[in-house]
Parts: C-alpha cells; sequence; structure tokens
C-alpha cells in the first residue's frame, strides 16, 4: 500500500500538487492524457524545473488554447467527468474533489450545489489541475493520503465577485475540521488545494511512520524571499497497524423521538453515504428512556450525515470522533441448494478465509421454495460452500470473488 503525506504548510494550490506529484515520479504522459480525456486539446500541461527561496522544485503550468473559457456549474462539470474515458478510481477521486468544491461554494453564495458557477475554480485549468492531481496520484499507485497544518495566509485577494479576504469563504468552508494557520501574507491556498486535501486526505496528521519511497516539492507562481513557496509530498508505506482507513463516528443521544422513526432514519443515513449505522437504547439523563445514534461515516461524508442525523432527528448536536476501521476483503459466491442459487458472502483477511455467511433474505426465499425451514437451508448452504473449500482458517479455494 503507498501512502501519500501532503506538506501545505506554506500552502496548496492546484499547480503545486501536480508539480510535486510530477517532482515525485508521476509520469506527464499519463496526466496529459488523463486531462485530454476531460476537456481535449483545450488546455495542454508542461513543466518546469525552478527555485524558491534557494530550493528545487517542479512548476507545473496549464497552458489555456481558449482564452475565454466559460463558467461552467457543478452539473455541467460532472457531466464531463462522467462522460470522459478514465479509470474509475480516477474518475471518483476527481468527482468527489468537485463535489465538494460545490457544497462549499453552494454555502458561500447561498445557491444549490448544482447550480455553482464555478468562476475561477471551474476555468479550464482548474478542472486540468484536479483531474491531473487524480492521474498522478493513480499513475503512482497511492491508495491514502494525509496531510499536515494547512496555510491559508491572510489579506486580501481580488475575484471575479471583487476584493475579498483571505482566506476566501470557500477556503474556511472546506477547512472544517482540519488543523490551519495564517502562515504568511497573500492567498497561501486556493479553493481548489484545499479541496484537494480534503476530499483526498483521510487523516489530518505529521508526517507519519513511512519507509519513505519518493517525494516530490511543487511550486507556486510566486518566489517569497525568506520562505519556499512549495507543496511537498513523501511516499511511502506504511504498517499494517498504521494502514487501516480513517472513519468518523457520529452520534447522537436522543430521548423525544418516536420510535417507529428510528428504522427509516438508518435507512436514509445508509443511503447518504455511512458505511454503518446502529440505534443502541440507552437509560438518559433524569431516568428518561432514550436512543443512541451511530453513524460510521466516511470523513468526506460526515458534514452531510451529520446535517441529515439534525434534520431526521430531534437531537440538538452529533459528537464525533475519529477512528480507523479494519476491513476484510470480501465478495461473494454462489453455492446451490435443492437446485436454488443461495450467495454465500465471504471475507478473507492475509489470504486467509475469515468469514463464510450465506444471505438469509435468499435463504428465506429459498426455503420458502422448497418448502423446508430456514435452518435446514442455513445448514445446507454452510455445507454447499465448505464443499468447495470455503472453510474459515483455511486459504481460498480460488482468489475470483463476485462483487
Amino acid at each position: 500500500m503507498s501512502h501519500a503525506w501532503i506538506d501545505a504548510s506554506a500552502g496548496i494550490a492546484g499547480d503545486m500538487l501536480l508539480g510535486a506529484l510530477l517532482d515525485a515520479g508521476a509520469d506527464l504522459d499519463a496526466v496529459r492524457a488523463a486531462v485530454r480525456a476531460v476537456v481535449g486539446d483545450a488546455v495542454s500541461v508542461r513543466t518546469d524545473r525552478v527555485t524558491r527561496a534557494g530550493l528545487a522544485a517542479t512548476k507545473a503550468h496549464v497552458d489555456l488554447h481558449d482564452e475565454d473559457p466559460p463558467h461552467r456549474t457543478w452539473t455541467t462539470i460532472e457531466g464531463m467527468l462522467t462522460a470522459a474515458d478514465l479509470p474509475e478510481p480516477l474518475r471518483r477521486n476527481a468527482l468527489t474533489v468537485f463535489s465538494a468544491l460545490a457544497v462549499a461554494e453552494g454555502a458561500v453564495h447561498g445557491v444549490p450545489a448544482g447550480d455553482v458557477h464555478f468562476h475561477e475554480v471551474g476555468a479550464l485549468d482548474s478542472i486540468a489541475d484536479v483531474v491531473g492531481v487524480c492521474a498522478a496520484l493513480h499513475d503512482l499507485g497511492v491508495t491514502s493520503a494525509s496531510a499536515g497544518t494547512v496555510a491559508l495566509g491572510s489579506g486580501t485577494v481580488r475575484a471575479a465577485h471583487g476584493a475579498i479576504p483571505v482566506p476566501v469563504p470557500a477556503v474556511v468552508a472546506l477547512s472544517r475540521g482540519r488543523r490551519v494557520r495564517a502562515g504568511g501574507e497573500g492567498e497561501l491556498t486556493t479553493p481548489t488545494g484545499m479541496a484537494l486535501v480534503t476530499a483526498l486526505t483521510t487523516a489530518d496528521e505529521d508526517l507519519p511512520e513511512l519507509t519513505v519511497t519518493a517525494w516530490g516539492s511543487g511550486a507556486g507562481t510566486r518566489d517569497v524571499e525568506g520562505r519556499p513557496n512549495v507543496t511537498r509530498v513523501v511516499l511511502g508505506t506504511r504498517s499494517d497497524s498504521r494502514a487501516r482507513p480513517v472513519a468518523h463516528q457520529l452520534e447522537a443521544t436522543v430521548d423525544d423521538l418516536d420510535p417507529r422513526l428510528w428504522p427509516g432514519v438508518l435507512a436514509r443515513v445508509l443511503a447518504a453515504g455511512a458505511h454503518d449505522a446502529w440505534v443502541v437504547p440507552v437509560l438518559g439523563k433524569k431516568g428518561r428512556p432514550a436512543h443512541v445514534l451511530t453513524v460510521l461515516s466516511p470523513p468526506e461524508r460526515s458534514d452531510a450525515l451529520e446535517e441529515l442525523v439534525v434534520a431526521t432527528t430531534t437531537t440538538l448536536g452529533v459528537r464525533r470522533t475519529a477512528c480507523t476501521r479494519l476491513t476484510l476483503e470480501r465478495g461473494w459466491v454462489d453455492v446451490s441448494v435443492g437446485g436454488r442459487p443461495v450467495p454465500v458472502k465471504v471475507g478473507l483477511l492475509c489470504g486467509v478465509v475469515q468469514q463464510v455467511m450465506p444471505e438469509f433474505e435468499d435463504v428465506a426465499r429459498v426455503a420458502d421454495a422448497l418448502g423446508r425451514s430456514e435452518r435446514q437451508v442455513l445448514a445446507a448452504a454452510h455445507a454447499a460452500a465448505a464443499a468447495e473449500g470455503w472453510t474459515v482458517g483455511d486459504p481460498p479455494p480460488r482468489r475470483e470473488l463476485r462483487r
């Protein structure tokens, strides 16, 4: 597993992170091909070797061949990314980054995310930056990422709406839950740069324990005396104990909700992207019967899921705790009981079968069709799986599982 740690202590922008990843060994041709798949020949990507306050770095340039690129809505950009011929992990990351931007800009301007006109961040160069960074990570085989404290800057900057304070409102919105500081004068972090950090990293941490394999520095446009204007990346492998994906555990204690509403609440948070959700009855303050709702959330979905919990329950607040998850490799095999297929879920850890469990809804369906008890069909499905070699504690008979 390859991990990327992003050092944004001097700030971050899309072109700076792209330059750092190219400096670390990402293939420029792979980046160009991905960008071309989304925006055609409207832009080109090139690099220069430069110095910033005496430090060597790679400067990524996105040259526009359309001098007046149109402003685009998130809905338009989503369509461009969806239609492009891209590897699915790359596409998913790019969609996640622009979705984070859309939500932040929508909150700032008071409009639905799908109607946000991105102005600067929606221009062709920023689309190229986002797609280029995602392509570089994909080419480097990066499977996880984290970032340290992000320097945002101070003062004012002129944008499409006029002079606005730094950090600009969209950067502030994207910074929720992260460690940030001013770090210097001017706009050190752009909305695109902060969206890349927010969407692509799963931990806010100092440099973690790594076996370093590569590193790179990406230059900003300005050369500031006394402060290298660069974003750095450090690539390496983490031990298994540190490589577990990060999640957020959201909790709310509720003592005044009609209990009949809980199944619907659980269904909605799961449909909104939660890893898992459950409700536990407890005895609350003043001896009141209450329920604790727990939602296990991907970090990038935590804000939206918190808002959904507030909207669907009577809670006055939600607690958030960072945690890690050990997730087994999983998939399905089909076995036959009485001539009828029963899907069996299989979980693997380090190449060894750990879990073998028939899907109960299908067990009940087959039991009803055969006129047998669910207990009998469940036992028969377990026996059929064992006969094919799917036994807890043994290597799998084959690696291919239906996903």
